[in-house]
C-alpha cells in the first residue's frame, strides 16, 4: 500500500529524468493528472497521456519528458513540500518564490490545483504540494 502517491509520482519523474528516459509511467489519478497538466503548461514536460492498463483496473498516466541541448533535463529539481505527516498550508501573500521566480510551486486550492502564479493572481492560498525548478 502506498501512503504518498504524489511523492511516488515526483520520484518517478525525477528518476526518469536523471536516467534520460523518454517517458515515465505511473498509476493515474485526478490529482496526478492536474499536476502533470500544470507541468506541461509551464514547459517542464512535453506531453501527458492517459490510457487504460492492460492487466489491471484503472488507468495509466504517461509523462513524456522534455530535454534541452546535450540531453540535459529541463527539470533540474523537483521536491515534495507537504507530506501526509506534515501538511503545509500557505496564504496567497506567503506563497514562496522558487529560485527567485525561476521555478514554480504547485498548490491545491479550493478552486483546484494551480501554479503559484495563478494562486497569487487570484489571491487564494492552499496546500503547497511541490516545488519544481
Amino acid at each position: 500500500m502506498m501512503t504518498d502517491p504524489i511523492a511516488d509520482m515526483l520520484t518517478r519523474i525525477r528518476n526518469a529524468s536523471l536516467a534520460r528516459h523518454e517517458k515515465a509511467s505511473m498509476p493515474s489519478s485526478k490529482l496526478k493528472r492536474s499536476i502533470a497538466e500544470i507541468l506541461k503548461a509551464e514547459g517542464y514536460i512535453a506531453d501527458v497521456r492517459e490510457a487504460p492498463t492492460e492487466n489491471k483496473a484503472g488507468k495509466e498516466l504517461t509523462i513524456v519528458l522534455k530535454y534541452g541541448r546535450d540531453r540535459q533535463g529541463v527539470i533540474d529539481g523537483i521536491r515534495r513540500v507537504s507530506r501526509p505527516g506534515r501538511r503545509v498550508y500557505v496564504r496567497h501573500d506567503r506563497i514562496p518564490m522558487v529560485l527567485s521566480g525561476l521555478g514554480i510551486s504547485i498548490l491545491s486550492t479550493s478552486l483546484g490545483v494551480m501554479s503559484d502564479k495563478d494562486a497569487r493572481r487570484k489571491k487564494i492560498g492552499g496546500e503547497l504540494l511541490c516545488e519544481v525548478w
